[in-house]
């Protein structure tokens, strides 16, 4: 069973940085096969992906997202990241790590939470302003 334990969320003010890491274990073959991804969920609403990243390199971000988070993978340490630069009020929400075993190509289109089989419990972000 793959667990997924997500850590460095926090609370931080407006223009800050935070980065988010999700160590991956119980992997029993290679975690190179592995689609993984960051998700975030504020209550009431659905979760929502921030980005995605497979081993081929390809990375997918949410537009509210783009230019100011970036995604990295270490595979040899099977190792999730999240850097989050320019933080704003809105992107306060709960982040998810997110894995499944899939192609790049599967991984592109991958922006559902139906289209992921684990899930991290979540490490909390608060920015305020």
């Amino acid at each position: 069973q793959v667990q997924l334990v997500e850590s460095g969320g926090g609370s931080v003010q407006a223009g800050g940085s935070l980065r988010l890491s999700c160590a991956a274990s119980g992997v029993t073959y290679n975690y190179n096969k592995f689609c993984m991804a960051w998700f975030r969920q504020t209550p009431g609403k659905e979760r929502e992906r921030v980005a995605n990243i497979h081993t081929d390199g390809s990375e997918t971000y949410a537009d509210s997202v783009k230019g100011r988070f970036a995604i990295s993978r270490d595979n040899a340490k099977k190792t999730l990241f999240l850097e989050m630069n320019s933080l704003k009020p809105e992107d306060t929400a709960m982040y998810y790590c997110a894995a499944v075993d899939s192609t790049p190509a599967y991984c592109n289109n991958a922006a559902n939470q139906n289209q992921y089989t684990y899930w991290g419990q979540g490490t909390q972000v608060t920015v305020s302003s």
